[in-house]
C-alpha cells in the first residue's frame, strides 16, 4: 500500500485553543518589488545568505554525478562525491573568471576543464591541474579552489548556501523544529519526482512568493466552488521564525478532520522555508515550487511534482493510487497556468503611477511576515533572529 502521511505526535493545528490567524493586515510598499536598489540588497544579504533549493538528490544519484543552479547573479556547481555525500562550489574559474561548465548539459565527472585555458577542477572545486604551471607564482596556486558553497541533503533535495560551510547556519537550523516535524510527517525524501517544469515570468520573485503564500486568490483566479471557498475560511495560518505553514480544510473531508485533527491526511498543507521555497502538499503527492530571482522584475519559477513510490513490486493497488494522482496532477496545471498568467500580468502595471502599495488583510498574514522578515534582513538583522519573535508556531498546549 502506497504511504499516506497522517499527523501522528505532531502538533495539532486546527482545533481549540489553536490560533487561526496569529496577526491582522498591514501594506507593503510597491518599491520592495520593482527597485533595482533593493534588488541589489536582497541579493547580497537575503540570497547569498539564505538555504535555498539547489536539486533534487535524484538528480545527482551516482558518484560524480553533477547538476548547475543558476540564478541572481551566481552559478553554482551541485556534486555527488564518492563516499555519497554532496559538495559545491562556485561555477567560477579562478584564472580569468569563465564558467567551468554550461547549465544546459549535466552528469558524469570526475574533472571540470575551464574551456578558455584549460585549468582542472575536482569535483569539490579544487585546482588540480594547470597547463604550463611553472610560469604562475606557486603561492597563487597553492590550495586554490573556486570558493565552497554549503550543501546539505534534507527531504530528499540538495540546498545550498552561498556562504560557505564555514559561515551558513546548520540546515536544520534554518528549517526549524516545526518545519521539520509537520512536514517530515510526508516522508519527502522517499518520493519521486514525477516531472519538472520551468516557467520565466515577468514578475519580481517575491511576487510569486506572495502568490503561493496565502489562499485568498483560489476563489476568483481558479474558480473554485463555493464548497471550497467555504472551507478554506478555517484556514490556520501558523509563523515559526522566518518561516510559516498554512493547513486548507479540504471540503469533502471537513468531517473527518474536525473529528481526528489529521491535517495531514484530510487538509492541504502548506509550508513556505524563507526565502523561496514553497511545499504544496496534498495528502497523496506534492508540489515544491521555487521562484529563482534572475532580475529584479524576471523570475525563473521551478515546479518539481513529487509521488509516492509503490509498496515494493506487488503493491497491486498503485496502478490505482497513479491513476487518481495523475488525475488530479492534470487539473493542478492547469490551476498552474492561471498562477502564471496572473504572475505574468504584473509586468503591465510594475513602473505605473497607479501602483503604490500592496493592501494585506488578515488572510494574508503569511506575506506580510515574509516582507517583515526581508526588510529585517535589508536593514542588518539576519534571519535566524526571527526565532526570537516567532520562536514556534502558535498551538494548543
Amino acid at each position: 500500500m502506497v504511504y499516506t502521511p497522517t499527523r501522528g505526535d505532531v502538533l495539532p493545528r486546527f482545533g481549540e485553543g489553536i490560533q487561526a490567524i496569529p496577526r491582522g493586515g498591514d501594506t507593503v510598499s510597491a518599491d520592495v518589488y520593482r527597485d533595482p536598489t533593493r534588488y541589489e540588497l536582497e541579493r547580497e544579504l537575503v540570497l547569498r545568505t539564505s538555504w535555498m533549493i539547489g536539486a533534487r538528490g535524484s538528480e545527482i544519484a551516482d558518484p560524480g554525478d553533477w547538476v548547475i543552479y543558476e540564478g541572481h547573479g551566481e552559478t553554482v556547481v551541485i556534486t555527488r562525491q564518492q563516499d555519497g555525500g554532496v559538495s559545491a562550489f562556485h561555477n567560477v574559474c579562478q584564472h580569468r573568471g569563465a564558467r567551468l561548465t554550461r547549465g544546459e548539459s549535466s552528469g558524469c565527472s570526475r574533472r571540470f576543464v575551464c574551456p578558455w585555458h584549460g585549468w582542472v577542477y575536482d569535483t569539490t572545486g579544487l585546482v588540480v591541474g594547470v597547463p604550463e604551471r611553472e610560469r604562475f607564482v606557486p603561492e597563487h596556486l597553492d590550495g586554490l579552489r573556486s570558493p565552497e558553497v554549503a550543501a546539505q541533503e534534507w527531504g530528499g533535495f540538495v540546498w545550498i548556501n552561498l556562504a560557505g560551510p564555514d559561515e551558513a547556519p546548520d540546515l536544520l537550523d534554518w528549517l526549524g523544529p516545526d518545519i521539520v516535524a509537520d512536514l517530515g510527517r510526508f516522508r519527502v525524501e522517499e518520493m519521486i519526482l514525477h516531472t519538472k517544469v520551468v516557467y520565466d515570468l515577468n514578475a519580481n520573485y517575491k511576487a510569486v512568493v506572495d502568490g503561493f503564500n496565502e489562499v485568498y486568490h483560489a476563489t476568483e483566479l481558479h474558480h473554485t466552488d463555493k464548497e471550497f471557498t467555504a472551507a478554506q475560511r478555517d484556514t490556520t495560518y501558523h509563523l515559526t521564525g522566518p518561516n510559516s505553514m498554512m493547513f486548507v480544510p479540504r471540503s469533502d473531508s471537513l468531517a473527518k478532520l474536525a473529528a481526528t485533527g489529521d491535517h495531514h491526511k484530510y487538509a492541504i498543507c502548506h509550508y513556505v522555508v524563507f526565502p523561496n521555497t514553497v511545499f504544496n502538499n496534498n495528502p497523496r503527492h506534492i508540489q515544491v515550487f521555487q521562484p529563482i530571482p534572475i532580475s529584479v522584475d524576471l523570475t525563473r519559477f521551478v515546479l518539481w511534482e513529487l509521488i509516492y513510490p509503490p509498496d515494493g513490486p506487488d503493491d497491486a493497488g498503485y496502478a490505482d493510487y497513479l491513476d487518481k494522482t495523475m488525475a488530479h496532477w492534470a487539473v493542478l496545471q492547469g490551476v498552474i497556468e492561471e498562477d502564471v498568467f496572473v504572475f505574468n500580468e504584473l509586468n503591465a502595471t510594475r513602473h505605473s503611477a497607479g501602483y503604490r502599495r500592496n493592501i494585506f488583510g488578515a488572510q494574508e498574514c503569511k506575506p506580510i511576515e515574509y516582507h517583515a522578515t526581508m526588510d529585517h534582513i535589508v536593514q542588518g538583522g539576519s534571519a535566524m533572529d526571527r526565532w526570537k519573535d516567532h520562536p514556534a508556531s502558535a498551538t494548543a498546549d
